[in-house]
């Protein structure tokens, strides 16, 4: 790993915290103040609802002005966000907060990985590279809701105080300014060639290669899995009488071991395939959904999920790079989009899907449906085949 990879990785892992952080924060310090649950789920919502509808036009600004622009918006946003909730401490700046760090999150996503393949020159490159990125989110996710809630219970005159409030929300106000000075001296990627003149391209066109088609739906079907084993795990280990601790201890080893196997994978990209990866994920995957309910104890679910974890954690960096060898280069940002808006507009839907499910077939019923959903799309991921190109010079 580079210098200027690490600067770049550590920087989305402080933005990212900005928001994971956020979103711990805000949700707390509204039920402090006397809001119901339906108005902290409104609040939560809110985090993945910027990052649908800005993906689109993110992608294309990213494509037009690569990296510093896009970064600074984001951090801009974020800052913004963070530092208006430690000033106003109210329920509709918490809104707007939430509204400004997930948008904020979802451009630097785009921007960063753009930039990053677009760095790159051939598909090894690309595998090791997505996946030492790919850490920065599972980073993020740890870091930000520890440091807020260390300040929320230790800066204030009394544990969760207003004080303790302010003081997390400025920690991840600042958090968005060191992402900028981290990442402020990355070089720009040489410039593709433009679309032709009179060209009138639209994101949705990418649609109509129907490779793009199948790496997003394989995409879509584990993100689903992911959603499905967070969403329903607590169920199932309430059902076995499983203690709260326990749940999270099984939870928390699925991302020990999402985050675990993308440390490894830069070590064995040049030996595995894409299609190899994803292919193997997916068998995986789907053996565990099916061996999930028959789990008797806390053991032997929090096997199935360290396997999981293993299984799900690989994929999202094949797909970032098979992404990259599929798109046309002047794209990328269009593609990288597309598939934020999917991921994420499923992730709002998907636990509703659950739940009814759940009331209507029983949690065990979820499983084996997702695993026969998962085993189903196994066709779609044999037929995966990124181009022959060893010269891949973004």
């Amino acid at each position: 790993m580079n210098a200027e990879l690490l600067r770049l990785i550590l920087a989305q892992v402080c933005l990212h915290a900005s928001m994971t952080g956020t979103r711990l924060a805000a949700p707390l310090l509204a039920l402090q103040q006397g809001y119901s649950a339906a108005a902290v789920g409104v609040l939560l919502s809110l985090f993945a609802l910027t990052q649908v509808f800005l993906a689109l036009p993110a992608g294309r600004y990213a494509d037009r002005y690569g990296l510093r622009r896009p970064l600074g918006i984001a951090v801009a946003a974020a800052a913004a966000g963070t530092g208006l909730a430690a000033a106003f401490p109210v329920f509709p700046v918490l809104c707007l907060a939430a509204l400004l760090t997930g948008g904020a999150t979802g451009i630097t996503v785009i921007a960063l990985q753009r930039h990053a393949g677009r760095s790159t020159h051939n598909p090894t490159e690309l595998k090791k590279v997505f996946s030492w990125l790919a850490i920065a989110p599972a980073a993020a996710n740890f870091m930000g809701p520890f440091c807020a809630g260390l300040l929320i219970d230790h800066a204030g005159r009394s544990p969760g105080d207003l004080l303790g409030y302010r003081a997390a929300f400025g920690l991840l106000f600042l958090l968005p300014l060191l992402c900028w000075w981290l990442a402020r001296a990355a070089q720009e990627s040489e410039s593709t060639a433009p679309a032709p003149a009179g060209a009138k391209l639209r994101a949705w066109d990418l649609m109509a290669d129907p490779m793009f088609r199948r790496l997003l739906f394989v995409n879509w079907l584990q993100s689903a899995a992911w959603d499905v084993h967070t969403f329903v795990l607590p169920i199932l280990g309430h059902e076995r009488g499983l203690s709260a601790s326990v749940i999270g201890s099984i939870l928390g080893a699925f991302a020990v071991a999402a985050a675990g196997i993308r440390v490894v994978l830069p070590m064995v990209a040049s030996r595995l395939s894409e299609r190899q990866v994803i292919m193997g994920a997916n068998v995986l995957t789907a053996l565990v959904f099916a061996a999930y309910p028959l789990m008797p104890g806390a053991v032997t679910m929090g096997m199935c999920s360290v396997v999981l974890g293993i299984a799900l954690g690989a994929v999202q960096p094949m797909v970032m790079s098979m992404l990259h060898q599929i798109t046309p280069p002047a794209r990328y940002g269009e593609a990288l989009a597309l598939r934020v808006m999917t991921l994420n507009a499923s992730s709002v839907a998907m636990p509703m899907v659950f739940g009814a499910a759940g009331a209507a077939i029983g949690i065990a019923g979820v499983f084996w449906l997702v695993g026969g959903v998962v085993a189903a799309g196994t066709p779609a991921v044999s037929r995966l085949q990124a181009p022959p190109r060893e010269d891949h010079n973004l």
